[in-house]
């Protein structure tokens, strides 16, 4: 698949099993109910490559977007100005920016890692994803996951 991702509601009866199962082993770590992957993917039947392979990319209806923290991956230009353009448009939907980590510019271009807490997101964080991918000098805008 390339460009933007798209994302669907779908009944969970329909899903393959891999895939429930990873919601369960993520929702055991996230509880503390177990503190390693391994003791997850033990306790709900997966395997640990099927974890990886799906971890970043689905999750319960309910804890997306909303009232917790996310980290967004960006691939920036390496210009005055690009950085803050992405802060003001997650300041602009009342995103608040925890963490920062940028990587040296390297050919024009950096790679930077945003934490957001979303509690006061006036919008989705797939929506926010893409106000962040029409900002000038934005090349990539990836949702990576949950932050800690």
């Amino acid at each position: 698949m390339t460009g933007t991702p798209r994302f669907y509601i779908v009944q969970e009866d329909i899903l393959p099993e891999a895939l429930i199962k990873t919601v369960q082993a993520k929702e055991l770590l996230l509880s503390g109910e177990v503190t390693t992957v391994a003791q997850a993917v033990e306790r709900v039947g997966l395997s640990r490559s099927a974890f990886y392979k799906y971890k970043d990319k689905v999750f319960p209806l309910q804890n997306w977007g909303r009232g917790r923290t996310v980290v967004i991956s960006l691939l920036l230009e390496h210009r005055s100005g690009v950085l803050s353009g992405v802060l003001s448009k997650i300041a602009a939907v009342h995103g608040n920016v925890v963490t920062i980590n940028q990587d040296f510019p390297r050919q024009g271009v950096a790679g930077v890692t945003v934490t957001v807490e979303t509690s006061q997101l006036t919008t989705g964080v797939e929506q926010l994803l893409v106000l962040l991918r029409e900002q000038p000098g934005v090349r990539q805008a990836v949702f990576l996951g949950e932050g800690e």
